[in-house]
């Protein structure tokens, strides 16, 4: 079963999640999923769930064309503090740079709080005796030196992974090349050169991603390999990998940059809500039915994508079809800068434990009860409430709802976790328990939701809602009436939306170089008063970032080429990216950018200044584009034979009443629907609060909207 060179008839795209391992296996136009539990290793779950969704669509995986992946390896290192042991070397004098970090403190008022430990512990930190400067390599490093290091760390306690980051290596490499290269030579353990992970000034946040990938390398480089070999045995086709920019790459390109993976998953996600909220594919005007007023996915201001899963939520925007980006990361109390789609995440998800504080409060996360046991609900033996065994509770999930995979449902079990939940904190019954739970786990989501929003100077109420995930749909509605937001989009393969995401992925790779040049007639640099060819500078970078990502690209002449400038005013702190130009000309126009960037500079924060401008950073991409597969919703033929029954379900604000049951993956296109309803689907449950209404586009995504909450 092969398709033409450019659109393979057969995709496949796996996502690991925390509590589920996702997959969405397209056949021409006919959509496959399958939910799994996750395993550990997680490439077992992987395979089972390709096995499975191969099996429903009558193929064998031999039979697929195309194989993307987004998986959780590097972040959980990250979260979890179980990555390589690392080494860290860096110029003398600098050895405590992440300790020492910024003096930013999260927790102003805090006179406890404290700062997260390092990834690598001052035992396994060592100085080399050189020097680089902005100008130029001022002291050599000595090669015998280089190799005596070798020697002590090699010693050491077991090291399995080297960072290396030199003074001013992003301006002039050559002598962090070489203790690079030594190193390599001499140890069999993979080194990380800051460089190479990310050539860009700022030494704490440059060491601290240097750090970052060493530490997850090992971790991600064992992954793949396994999971290459499972899928080569099973005669499925090499994987390509989700990166946090929302691109796809090879494997080893993933492998020689293990950082870039942090959001892997989550950045699927999003990718896949963009879809959604665009033309033309799934979710699209084209699939709208026709004289209906749903022709605009979205809203006036875009779409907020809201994705809740076992073990948390992500938020992020879509504007103008294109997902919000940033190179300003944490994980885990860890600084990383690498493009990233720009994602909040609260640890608010389906399998987050709720518990009481030592005031009697009621919280809701961010421990999670993962896979195993899971929540109560699960009959795996956990015990702690959680927020879908409040679901279960509230009725939301009925009795014969499945949870994916061999999982059945136990109520009984979910009623008595909440019971306990009520006893200490002092509510009535079970249910008044599993109402504060709903309640207090939407008031963690909403709060995400107004950061990457009212926080960034935007109203969400011009905006729709995205919702997805196993969870999503259930809370989406409840969320919107906090926001103000009037409609929410419920895309046909909800549930599994990330993996979805991965069959719409382009082919993307990043590169960046800081080079600090001024943009002003006179040619020089503030810094240091020489004088500097700003047009020579940024085009001679920009010809080599845009040589190094072709080289990764798998089809270069099918490569879109942007570029852009991160500017600021001088003695600024901060910069505003804007585009450079077109294409892979690397012609550079000091006036145009500067122009470009006096404008950002005003729409950001409101006023322009009479000052010299300079390029600090500047930033290439390269993509191959990936048409998002269109996916015909078949439905029922009656609408009126998608209804299950009815169960009483209670709602915080109204109480419990009555809700009818439908079959979500059998409800008609132009189905028109009113709350209290809910929407039983195979990888997701919709609720629909009274005074929701609904209708069913020819995609399958399910448009709720409401005229109480909206502006």
């Amino acid at each position: 079963m092969n398709g033409d060179a450019t659109t393979p008839a057969v995709r496949l795209g796996v996502d690991v999640g925390g509590t589920f391992t996702d997959v969405a296996l397209l056949v021409d136009d006919a959509l496959t999923t399958a939910k799994v539990p996750t395993t550990e290793p997680q490439s077992d779950g992987v395979i089972e769930g390709i096995r499975e969704a191969c099996a429903d669509a009558g193929i064998a995986p031999a039979d697929v064309d195309a194989f993307a992946h987004a998986m959780t390896v590097s972040v959980n290192a990250l979260l979890e503090r179980d990555g390589a042991r690392t080494a860290l070397v860096t110029t003398a004098g600098f050895r405590d740079v992440l300790e020492i970090g910024r003096q930013d403190r999260p927790s102003l008022y805090d006179l406890g709080a404290e700062k997260p430990e390092p990834l690598v512990p001052r035992r396994r930190r060592f100085e080399v005796d050189e020097r680089a400067t902005v100008d130029g390599i001022r002291d050599p490093v000595d090669e015998e030196e280089i190799r005596e290091l070798a020697e002590r760390i090699d010693a050491g306690d077991d090291v399995e992974s080297v960072a290396v980051s030199l003074l001013h290596a992003y301006a002039h490499p050559g002598n962090e090349a070489r203790v690079a290269e030594g190193l390599r030579d001499a140890l069999d353990v993979p080194v990380s050169a800051s460089h190479e992970v990310r050539q860009e000034f700022r030494e704490f946040e440059r060491t601290a991603t240097t750090v970052a990938d060493a530490y997850v390398t090992p971790g991600i480089d064992g992954y793949l390999s396994r999971l290459l070999a499972e899928a080569r045995e099973a005669g499925l086709p090499d994987p390509r990998v989700m990166r946090s920019n929302g691109g796809v790459a090879d494997v080893e390109t993933v492998r020689s940059s293990a950082v870039t993976t942090v959001l892997s998953g989550p950045a699927a996600g999003v990718v896949g809500a963009a879809a959604v909220a665009s033309g033309g594919t799934l979710g699209g005007p084209g699939n709208c039915p026709p004289g209906s007023d749903e022709r605009e996915a979205g809203a006036a201001d875009g779409v907020v994508t809201f994705d809740m899963g076992g073990t948390s939520s992500d938020v992020s925007l879509v504007r103008d079809g294109t997902a919000e980006r940033t190179d300003s990361l944490e994980i885990g109390g860890v600084p990383v800068r690498t493009p990233a789609v720009d994602i909040e995440t609260v640890g608010a998800g389906g399998g987050s434990i709720a518990w009481t504080d030592a005031g009697g409060a009621l919280r809701v996360g961010p421990e999670s009860a993962g896979a195993d046991p899971g929540p109560a609900c699960y009959g795996r033996g956990g015990t702690e409430p959680t927020v879908t065994d409040a679901a279960v509770v509230l009725g939301y999930i009925g009795p014969d709802a499945a949870l994916g995979g061999d999982l059945s449902l136990d109520v009984e079990a979910a009623r008595e976790s909440l019971a306990a939940l009520s006893d200490a904190a002092g509510l009535a019954d079970a249910t008044a328990a599993a109402k504060g739970v709903y309640r207090v786990a939407n008031a963690t989501m909403a709060r995400a939701i107004r950061s990457v929003t009212v926080e960034r100077g935007h109203d969400p109420r011009g905006f729709a809602l995205v919702a997805f995930g196993g969870a999503g749909p259930m809370h989406a509605a409840a969320l919107a009436d906090r926001l103000g937001i009037s409609r929410v989009l419920v895309p046909g393969p909800a549930g599994v939306l990330s993996a979805y995401g991965l069959l719409a992925a382009d082919e993307t790779h990043d590169a960046v170089r800081t080079v600090r040049v001024p943009l002003t007639d006179d040619g020089v640099d503030g810094s240091n008063g020489d004088a500097v060819d700003a047009v020579s500078t940024a085009e001679e970078s920009f010809r080599d970032l845009t040589e190094r990502v072709l080289a990764d690209v798998s089809d270069p002449a099918a490569a879109t080429v942007e570029r852009s400038v991160d500017c600021r005013y001088a003695g600024q702190r901060f910069e505003l990216t804007v585009p450079a130009g077109e294409g892979t000309d690397p012609e550079f126009d000091p006036e145009a950018v500067t122009e470009r960037f006096v404008d950002a500079h005003e729409r950001a924060y409101g006023y322009r200044l009479n000052a010299d401008v300079e390029a600090v950073t500047l930033r290439v991409s390269a993509t191959v584009g990936n048409d998002p597969p269109p996916i015909a919703h078949a439905g029922a033929t009656d609408a009126g034979a998608t209804d299950r029954e009815t169960r009483a379900v209670t709602f915080p604000e109204t109480g419990t009443v009555e809700a009818g049951v439908l079959d979500r993956d059998a409800l008609a296109v132009g189905r028109e629907l009113a709350g209290p309803a809910v929407l039983a689907g195979a990888e997701s449950t919709t609720v629909v609060p009274p005074e929701w209404a609904g209708r069913v586009r020819a995609d399958g995504t399910v448009v709720l909207t409401t005229e109480v909450s909206g502006s």
